[in-house]
Parts: structure tokens; sequence; C-alpha cells
């Protein structure tokens, strides 16, 4: 009897599996083109909220669409024509108060030095670019004004989003009865459609938040109010948890966009690891009494000033003692990590620059974790992004951001601004929205018109931006007095408060 080639063998079987999984693929591709979306890719399945608002809404006239009373101050005014000009090319730029320009205002964020940009660059185009900032805005209440903006006739989404995500107190209960062996392989398969597809049919729509998890409106963020900070504990599974939970919100958000075909480009959001210490540390939950005590023994010991004053060799030493007792304790990595970077052991500081951010138990800068999940869901999507981390530690002299492009912990100055505008005007480039001229003299033009548009702005407008900042360091430090109210608080109260304490992203 005549044996069969082994790679015949191997052929047939790929080809029987190949013939096995065809109806499959073809349901797969048919709900992509036809642009069935999962219950899980247009809700949340972690939270919902007593009430979605409309961002925008038609002013007096009927001729533009405006941000709403309602979503002042946390947002700021802007609006766009109804009826979208034909030659109009419109830009919705979509994120915390990062994108609002905090501490200052739109006047001076990277989406009005992109409009500037772009209209130098082509001036063949009616360039409109939107701003949808709003403070303290997280993934999960961004996802649902994504679903507002596309009904706009956007030309182009620029997301930037990632450090709020740990401001608001949320309950995952029903995330953590659920065993790792059913939510993982569901998490993986919810990509798929056709999953998703049997999943509604056979089950239902199961997406219907818990009304434990049921949001106001707005934003009531733990710092907000008076003995916030308290409400910060280590809590490594709720850390998870919401890391858990951005990612399904910045991969519907992702999807949801290209299911209706408009471009996005996502930014990988930065934050000041050099000059930003950790908002606050505890020790681990794991040290002895007697640890505990030495950790405290050598900490006063550092404190304590000497004479003569204690040399920097002497410092690093009991700080690395610390850390060999405690790697946990977030302040001692950032204070080791400074020694180190001034004894020039620039790689050593960064590393542990990024634990203190790591360790922070109030996380106000984007985890490593969030970082990841928004490299693996950009990967997964090809969506392009544009790297504004790595591009601000380029910027800083010893490659660890800080404040040569930050005004404080995240928020990056006006250059700073300008320079994102910059990244994204040259992304657009790449992906064939703007014609890609690249001279002296266009950047000379550039840097004329960003110049006269500083010097129209008023005085007021920069000793404003100079208070909010203050108000913003405060309110980082836990020292809002508010106290919380009840669920018929006047709104007037809560939109003046936000107007003195801004926060995060």
């Amino acid at each position: 009897m005549t044996k069969r080639p082994r790679h015949r063998k191997l052929l047939f079987r790929l080809l029987a599996i190949l013939i096995g999984l065809t109806p499959f693929l073809l349901c797969e591709a048919a709900l992509r083109v036809g642009g069935w979306q999962s219950t899980d890719a247009v809700h949340d399945p972690f939270v919902g909220f007593t009430e979605i608002l409309p961002l925008f809404q038609s002013n007096a006239d009927g001729t533009h669409f405006e941000v709403s009373p309602s979503r002042l101050p946390l947002f700021r005014p802007d609006s766009f024509l109804i009826n979208k000009p034909s030659n109009e090319f419109r830009i919705f730029c979509l994120g915390g108060s990062t994108v609002q320009g905090r501490p200052f205002a739109i006047e001076t964020a990277f989406s009005t030095w992109l409009e500037m940009n772009l209209a130098v660059t082509d001036p063949s185009k009616d360039w409109q670019v939107v701003n949808c900032g709003g403070v303290s805005y997280a993934s999960y209440r961004l996802a649902p004004i994504m679903d507002e903006i596309l009904n706009y006739q956007p030309d182009l989404i620029v997301l930037y989003t990632g450090h709020n995500e740990f401001l608001e107190d949320r309950t995952y209960r029903t995330i953590r009865e659920t065993p790792a062996w059913v939510a993982h392989p569901h998490a993986y398969l919810s990509r798929l459609r056709t999953y998703s597809f049997l999943r509604r049919w056979i089950v239902g729509d199961d997406s219907t938040p818990k009304s434990e998890n049921t949001l106001p409106s707005d934003v009531e963020a733990r710092l907000d109010f008076k003995n916030g900070m308290e409400q910060y504990t280590r809590d490594r599974q709720w850390k998870q948890d919401v890391v858990l939970h951005f990612e399904s919100n910045f991969r519907r958000m992702i999807s949801t966009a290209q299911a209706a075909n408009v471009p996005i480009i996502v930014c990988n959001p930065t934050c000041n690891l050099r000059d930003s210490p950790p908002f606050k540390s505890e020790n681990s939950e794991t040290l002895s009494q007697h640890s505990l005590e030495r950790f405290e023994t050598w900490k006063s010991e550092l404190e304590t000033e000497t004479n003569p004053p204690r040399t920097r060799e002497s410092a690093r030493s009991i700080l690395q003692t610390m850390l060999d007792c405690d790697r946990e304790h977030a302040m001692t990595h950032f204070r080791f990590a400074t020694l180190c970077l001034a004894d020039g052991d620039i790689d050593l500081a960064h590393e542990h620059f990024l634990e203190a951010k790591e360790q922070d138990i109030c996380p106000l800068r984007a985890t490593e974790p969030i970082y990841q999940a928004i490299s693996r869901v950009t990967r997964e999507f090809a969506s392009p992004i544009v790297d504004i981390q790595a591009a601000f530690a380029k910027r800083a002299s010893d490659g660890i951001a800080g404040r040569e492009t930050l005004i404080d912990h995240v928020h990056p100055t006006i250059h700073g601004h300008q320079l994102i505008a910059g990244m994204l005007v040259h992304q657009m480039q790449i992906m064939g929205l703007v014609e890609n001229v690249q001279s002296e003299s266009r950047d000379a033009e550039v840097g004329k018109q960003y110049t006269k548009h500083l010097e129209k702005l008023p005085l007021k407008y920069f000793a404003n931006g100079k208070d909010r900042l203050a108000g913003l360091k405060r309110w980082a430090a836990g020292e809002v007095k508010r106290e919380r109210s009840s669920k018929n608080a006047d709104v007037k109260n809560t939109k003046l408060h936000h107007s003195d304490q801004e926060s995060s992203d």
C-alpha cells in the first residue's frame, strides 16, 4: 500500500480544519461588514448612569451645535455648524482636562494649535477642531460622548485618555464573583462578533449594570470632597478591576469609531515622573510590627537635620536600607530615584521613579497596566497611536519626563500642547488626511501664527490659569473642605466647586 507523503497528510488535515471553520469565518465576516456590534461594544457592562446628558445642543438660532450649559464648567464652551460645509474637515478631540488645556483652557490646548497648524499646512480646507475635554472624565464617561459625536459627521477623532480611571469610586463585586476560568475566556472571545451574536441570541442582553454600579450623571471624584484622600487605601484587586474596565471602554470606543468608518488617532498619555512625587504612600500590609518600627526609625534618621549636613551617599544608603525593608512605600522609591538621578544613575533613577508612580496609593497618573492596555488594544485594531509619553521623555536631558514639558503631574505646558499638535499633524500626514508639506517657511509661519495668538490673549487668562493650578495642587493633596452632599444637592454648588478645584487628566 502506497504511503501518502507527509506534507500531503498535513495539507489534508489543514484543509479539513479550514472547511470546518468556513461557516464561522463567513459569519464573522458578514457581521463585521454589516457593522453589527456586540452588546459589550455599545454598552458598558460594568457601570450605568442615573442619566446621560448630551454634550452638545442646538443654539437658539438653530445654526450651531454648542456645549450645553448643563455640562459647564466641566467642559469649556465650543461649537460647530449644524449644516456641515462641503469643504470642512471636522475633528473632535476627546478626553479629560489635558484635552481641555488645564490649568488654562482650550485657547491654549492642543486642539487650538492643531487647527491653526492645519490651516497653515493645507489652506485648501476649512479645518474645524472641536474640544470635548471634560475635567476628571474617565473612559467610561467618554464612551457615551464618543457615541454622540459620531452623529455630527466627524472626519477624525483624537482620543487622549488614561489618567482619570481611579478618581471615582465604583464596585466590581460582580466581576470578582465570576471565576477566572469563565471571565478570561469570555473577555477574549467577546472580541469575536460571532461569539457575541450567539451569546445575545441564546442568553439575551445581559449587559445591564447592577444598581450598585450606577453612577451620577456627572463626575463625583473622591478628592472632590473632604477626607477624599483617606478613601484611598492599597487595594490591588480594585486596581486590577479598574484596568479591566478601562480596557473594555477603550476597546469599545475604538471599535465604535472604526465601525462608523471614522478615523481615530490615539494619544499615548504622558505624565511627570521626575518632578511629581507620589500623592500618598503606605507601608506594605505584610510588614511586621518590628520591621515597621525599624522603617520609621530610618525615616526619622533621614529627616533629622545633622551638622554637618548628611551626605548624599549616606542618605542614599539609608533609603536603600528602607527599600530592602519595604518595596511598596512609594515615597521611598521617589526619594531614592532623586538621589540616583543626582549621582548620574539615570537608568536606576527611571526604574524607581516608575515604581514610585506604580506604588502610589492615590494614582492620579496612568499606571503601567493602563499603558499596556492602550498598547494592546491599539495593536488589536491597528489603530494609529501618537506616543506623547515617549516624545516628552526625549525632550528631557535625562530622558525622564518632567517640568520641561509638564506643568504638574499630568498637564502639559502650553509649549507641550503645541508639540502635541505638531505630532498630530505629522500623524495625519502619514494617514493621508493632509498633504505632507515640510519646509522651513511652513514651520516659520506656524510659529508666527502661534505667537500672534498668544499675544491676543489677555493677561487675566494666564492669571486664571495660575489660580487653577494652585487649586489643582490643593485638590491633589486632598485639601478640599467640601462636605459630600445629599443626592438632592443644589447643582449650582457642584459647578462652583468644580470651577475652583480642578482635577486630574
